[in-house]
């Protein structure tokens, strides 16, 4: 599985020109399904083959834009690892593979800009969240969804109090004495902490403490993205000791209490998704009854007019965004008479409106809420709430 952050985002919309295309595709991760994955985007690059022919574009042209997707069709190892969707961007010279935790429905366009928003259900913020599994001999951070979790490498980060402090102070032995199950060898190779009881001597407690303020400010500085809940994991006299530490703002005052070594990943995801579920369900709802609120006091904040939530979000007005999957409408802006241009078909020089709306709202630091058509509230093809009229 690969991980799809803002930086990927930023870097497909700054893709703009002639031939960018975007395949989408589901896959079998395991079993004799897997088998198929291959042949599914082999078919889907005969369907590029003949919409560029058709545009007109010459047989070595499309060989040249089609060459890395063609070369990972004859790449075992890439289709062994797999995960639940496969999206593929290709232009003249770039390209990107992501294999995801989605299963996307087939799509193939082609367009000026990289059509992006089957990717918004990972990209926002809202689902995401963070676990800290906090242990002397080694903290772990992992980045989790309602469906996947996976570790982030802190390679950057002296993890485990044995290497943090002695190679802050060499010259100084470490004696803890405390209590817990974090018994064995570090992840960091050092001597492990030794407890014996469930009370904390002042020494134990200031070295604690300095690791962790020293974790803190490391992992503040590795964290680019900081409105991602965390849920911190530990046992209890651990805990109430990094918070002391702890100035990332949105750890969840909520915790998972006990020793997070002793639990599979799996269980560790299961337990830490019960908590945030209920607030990613609270937060959509209350966006939903806030549109609906606006919209029924025919307010200026509430929009459903695909041309006006198109400007909007172009100038960073839409706060919140509630876009349909599934569904394109085409057209483009023109910037230089602030015009949204609406088409009745798809065509290079044109894009996904929805999908145009979506991309600025989340680098504005807008919310999107990607839902299923009958899902959508109001009466337009998107609605809003904008932070200001238009």
């Amino acid at each position: 599985m690969d991980i799809l952050n803002q930086t990927d985002l930023q870097q497909l919309i700054e893709e703009t020109g002639e031939w960018r295309i975007s395949l989408y595709m589901p896959t079998h991760p395991i079993g004799w399904e897997q088998q198929q994955n291959p042949t599914r985007l082999k078919n889907l690059l005969t369907r590029v083959k003949k919409e560029l022919s058709e545009y007109g574009l010459g047989r070595p042209d499309i060989e040249g834009l089609l060459r890395p997707a063609e070369e990972l069709l004859l790449d075992p190892d890439f289709w062994q690892h797999q995960s639940e969707g496969l999206a593929v961007f290709l232009s003249n010279d770039f390209s990107r593979t992501y294999r995801l935790p989605t299963k996307f429905e087939e799509l193939l366009i082609i367009a000026n800009n990289f059509h992006i928003k089957p990717l918004l259900p990972l990209l926002s913020t809202e689902g995401k969240f963070y676990i800290l599994a906090i242990n002397l001999n080694g903290i772990r951070l992992f980045l989790a969804t309602r469906d996947t979790i996976k570790e982030i490498e802190l390679t950057d980060i002296r993890s485990s109090i044995e290497e943090a402090l002695w190679m802050d102070e060499p010259e100084k032995h470490l004696d803890l004495h405390l209590t817990g199950s974090s018994t064995g060898r570090g992840r960091g190779g050092g001597r492990p902490a030794v407890f014996h009881g469930h009370s904390i001597r002042d020494e134990d407690k200031t070295n604690i403490l300095r690791f962790f303020h020293y974790f803190d400010q490391e992992l503040s500085v590795s964290l680019k993205d900081k409105s991602i809940l965390m849920i911190p994991a530990g046992v209890d006299y651990l805990l109430p000791l990094y918070r002391e530490a702890n100035t990332y703002n949105n750890l969840l005052e909520e915790e998972l209490i006990g020793a997070p070594e002793k639990l599979t990943i799996k269980a560790l995801h299961k337990q830490a998704w019960q908590i945030v579920e209920p607030i990613f369900r609270e937060r959509q709802e209350q966006a939903l009854q806030q549109f609906e609120e606006l919209n029924g006091q025919q307010s200026n904040l509430a929009a459903s007019d695909l041309n006006t939530v198109v400007k909007a979000a172009k100038f960073g007005q839409v706060g919140t965004l509630f876009v349909p999957l599934g569904i394109q409408k085409w057209g483009r802006y023109d910037p230089e008479n602030n015009k949204v241009l609406q088409e009745p078909e798809p065509a290079p020089e044109n894009e996904d409106l929805l999908d145009l709306a979506a991309i600025h709202t989340i680098l504005n630091s807008g919310q999107v809420y990607a839902m299923q058509p009958e899902e959508l509230p109001g009466d337009g093809d998107l609605a809003a709430i904008l932070r200001y009229a238009v």
